[in-house]
């Protein structure tokens, strides 16, 4: 394959752009520590790891076919590679199909559960692209996407999804719904134009409000199942720590302009990093 070509395939999966897979990868290895009650083992902190990336790149190769009349009229999505033309529909349907099924395939090397549990990720990732038509607040549906490494971590431990999984998740849906919405901000001028519905659009001035309770509601969830079962030391620290980037948020947000918002849906990833740092550490010292 020409090297052109290889690189329009890395610019439709976001390649040069870590941020979006690292965001469903804190909470996923978190959820397995906190479903093994530690180290998962690395055949799973592989798998999952893997698996992360590639569903999400696959779910980019969605994304862009669904959106791609769309993305013309959004300066910041309007070079995408399906978008202008670069790659045709079925090239990147195909390129997405390739991707899922070798995410499948490392699925398949842990358990039933596990197994089955993949079908309504694979659902819920194939969804989203098309809520955004429908739903005033499609965010709250890519949490659910976003979420379901969770349950997922737990059924490959634990060959089952106890209510504990499902606590996390809602936990975790508020913070993509807070990161997720400051995206949202970056193209609301945009979306207004085209239709397009978001949560940034339908929150109007109680965007930033929103955004901060939802990191509030996503902190104290975690916090309240963290303290259960590490030391509260480590719980406060990585809470605090991650709390005090979400004021920053805060900070960048406020002034609701495009440079600001997207800086601080970027740095997302680094406030899931930290409470992930703090669950290793906490399990590690218990």
């Amino acid at each position: 394959m020409p090297a052109g070509k290889v690189r329009l395939y890395l610019d439709l999966i976001r390649w040069d752009r870590p941020a979006g897979w690292l965001l469903l990868l804190w909470p996923t290895l978190s959820a397995l520590w906190i479903a093994a009650r530690g180290f998962p083992g690395w055949h799973l902190v592989i798998v999952f790891t893997l698996g992360t990336f590639l569903m999400r790149s696959a779910g980019c190769c969605v994304n862009d076919v669904a959106d791609r009349e769309f993305d013309r009229h959004v300066k910041r999505t309007a070079q995408r590679p399906v978008t202008r033309g670069a790659l045709s529909v079925r090239q990147a349907l195909l390129f997405g199909a390739a991707l899922a099924l070798l995410a499948f395939a490392l699925v398949l090397t842990t358990n039933r559960a596990a197994v089955l549990w993949s079908f309504a990720a694979l659902a819920i990732a194939l969804l989203y692209p098309y809520a955004k038509r429908y739903v005033s607040m499609p965010q709250a549906v890519l949490g659910v996407a976003f979420s379901f490494g969770i349950p997922m971590a737990f059924a490959a431990v634990q060959s089952q999804v106890p209510l504990l999984a499902w606590v996390l998740l809602l936990g975790n849906l508020f913070w993509v719904l807070a990161y997720d919405t400051e995206y949202a901000m970056v193209d609301r001028d945009d979306d207004l134009k085209i239709g397009m519905k978001t949560s940034a659009i339908t929150l109007g001035s109680a965007d930033v409000a929103v955004v901060m309770a939802s990191y509030a509601a996503y902190l104290a969830i975690w916090a309240a199942v963290l303290l259960q079962r590490i030391p509260a030391a480590g719980v406060l620290v990585a809470i605090g720590l991650a709390a005090a980037q979400a004021l920053w948020h805060f900070a960048l947000i406020r002034g609701r302009t495009r440079e600001g918002c997207f800086k601080a849906f970027r740095l997302n990833h680094w406030l899931g990093f930290t409470v992930f740092a703090g669950v290793v550490a906490g399990f590690a010292l218990a």
